[in-house]
């Protein structure tokens, strides 16, 4: 069975970047197989990676919605629609690669996210991790779409605003009864001391202890240059800080950071 790694958080605050820092603890430390997947319609995992996306789960549903494919004489519906999932995941050497996308028109977030979802769970048994970046909000856990996971990171970024979207999210978590078994909170872009009006804010919400990542020159430049997070060196800022936070991640003995609503 998996280890399960969701990231969340307001959008903005870095996630997709966290989600990728991740990705790199586990490679470095020989930790796969890795199953990274995209759950934000932005798609921007891939590119974060170093990764071309050329089809998502949204696409290639449209294409069935639409009669565009031609399903095989023999072959139901449902195995063609297996085969196709397992074609647009992108295999690499040390972890492999889906991406939700969206499909075209109204109402198209909800199917996407039901059948990512069922493609997950048959996948999961075949991977020792499964880091997951979801949409900005809280869409994916009223949806479900984020249940049965191990370690919730929720990430703000150094404001007001950002953690109180985080505890909306760990309230939600709560209400739905999700089997999320711990949360950790992130403030990114963190400057060396916390802004009183923010640590004043996570005393209010109950949030008693939380991890900082400080903002990173290097992170900014990769990002700008669409370089690979992957290939940061160890001397990042950000890099040591995931680092850090990952030894928390996986002790199973660490106490949850953020503290569930009642």
């Amino acid at each position: 069975m998996s280890f399960n790694i969701a990231v969340a958080g307001k959008g903005g605050t870095g996630k997709t970047s966290v989600t990728c820092l991740v990705i790199r603890y586990l490679e470095k430390n020989g930790k796969g197989p890795i199953l990274a997947v995209d759950a934000d319609p932005n798609v921007n995992l891939g590119e974060s990676l170093g990764i071309e996306v050329k089809q998502t789960v949204g696409m290639m549903l449209n294409d069935f919605q639409d009669d565009k494919i031609s399903i095989p004489s023999g072959m139901s519906k449902q195995i063609y629609l297996e085969y196709k999932l397992n074609e647009i995941m992108i295999e690499s050497q040390s972890f492999d690669l889906i991406t939700m996308g969206r499909g075209e028109g109204p109402e198209c977030y909800c199917y996407p996210n039901l059948i990512l979802k069922k493609f997950i769970d048959s996948l999961a048994e075949n991977y020792a991790y499964m880091v997951m970046d979801n949409e900005a909000g809280m869409e994916h856990l009223s949806r479900r779409t984020t249940q049965n996971i191990d370690a919730l990171l929720l990430v703000s970024d150094h404001s007001v605003k950002g953690v109180r979207t985080v505890a909306r999210i760990r309230d939600l978590v709560a209400q739905l009864k999700l089997a999320v078994k711990k949360q950790l909170v992130i403030i990114n872009f963190a400057p060396d001391t916390l802004d009183p009006l923010v640590t004043e804010e996570l005393s209010r919400l109950g949030i008693d202890s939380v991890i900082t990542i400080s903002f990173d020159k290097e992170l900014y430049k990769y990002d700008l240059k669409l370089k690979p997070l992957l290939d940061l060196p160890d001397t990042s800022k950000a890099v040591r800080a995931v680092n850090d936070l990952m030894a928390k991640v996986l002790d199973k003995n660490s106490a949850t950071l953020a503290q569930k609503a009642a």
